[in-house]
């Protein structure tokens, strides 16, 4: 009898497998199918993204020059400005949205150090362009200072630095200089001290010898920490086709005086957790 009852409920349980599979289906269907759809929208919307984003950077090239060598510094800055609302358009046609928060009142001509987690090369145009008052510069590994219209030229021109990820030594001496016309001139640098781009989402350990060399040698500066959100879902295919419908969200933190902390170590852990905290994954 136990024999016959156990073969029961196994029949049962294998005439259920179907239902259970039908019903998995029909609830996940719909979603896959989306999920397949968006992709092959991505590859036309893509190319048109990547022709609309190159020409936005040749046309921007030459005006970079004339404002730089002609009207000088201010005139430059305008013109690298206007580039990253027009890049920041060219996003808008993948369906990019962009969240920038920040409820604090940081004063103009106060130099700032913005320490950021890395998501994507997609980070950049939305710091500058809604920073824009503070003259954002960054810190570029030395390979992006040749060869990309528009962004290699402002490189150059613009008051970043660029490094030579190889030589040690001569980063941290170039970090120095650059951290010294920062506080000099007022500017905002951005550093991403994780040095790579996350794939996922996921922050890595930040390498913090350039982190602290700035906070060394601009010590009147404000540490502003942001958190970057979902900007690596622009690249969740890889490079094509790109992904659809990313909300990149900027979280301003409050801004910390470097002067506040005599341990700059204990600075940068408490700078590394809150950039981190906000982060979703």
């Amino acid at each position: 009898m136990l024999t016959t009852s156990i073969a029961k409920n196994l029949n049962e349980k294998e005439k259920l497998k179907p239902r259970i599979n039908s019903w998995f289906f029909c609830a996940f269907y719909p979603l896959i199918y989306i999920c397949n759809m968006q992709k092959l929208l991505a590859y036309p919307l893509t190319i048109i993204y990547f022709i609309c984003f190159g020409l936005t950077l040749v046309i921007f090239h030459p005006i970079q020059w004339v404002c730089n060598n002609i009207f000088g510094y201010k005139a430059h800055k305008v013109s690298v400005d206007c580039l990253q609302f027009f890049l920041l358009r060219c996003l808008n046609i993948l369906g990019t949205r962009f969240t920038f928060t920040n409820p604090h009142n940081i004063e103009k001509g106060t130099p700032l150090i913005i320490v950021s987690n890395h998501q994507s090369m997609y980070d950049i145009p939305p710091l500058i362009w809604y920073m824009r008052k503070h003259h954002v510069k960054f810190i570029s590994k030395k390979e992006l200072g040749k060869g990309i219209p528009s962004v290699s030229y402002n490189l150059r021109h613009g008051g970043s630095v660029l490094i030579d990820r190889k030589d040690a030594l001569g980063s941290i001496k170039a970090i120095e200089n650059f951290a010294k016309r920062v506080s000099k001139n007022n500017w905002a640098a951005v550093i991403f001290p994780e040095g790579t781009r996350s794939r996922d989402g996921n922050p890595k350990p930040f390498k913090t010898r350039g982190l602290l060399s700035m906070i060394e040698h601009a010590p009147n500066a404000l540490i502003v920490p942001v958190t970057i959100n979902n900007s690596w879902k622009t690249l969740r295919y890889g490079k094509f086709p790109m992904g659809l419908g990313a909300n990149i969200t900027y979280s301003v933190h409050k801004p910390i005086p470097i002067d506040e902390y005599e341990d700059k170590n204990e600075l940068v852990k408490i700078v590394e957790a809150q950039v981190k905290r906000s982060i979703v994954v």
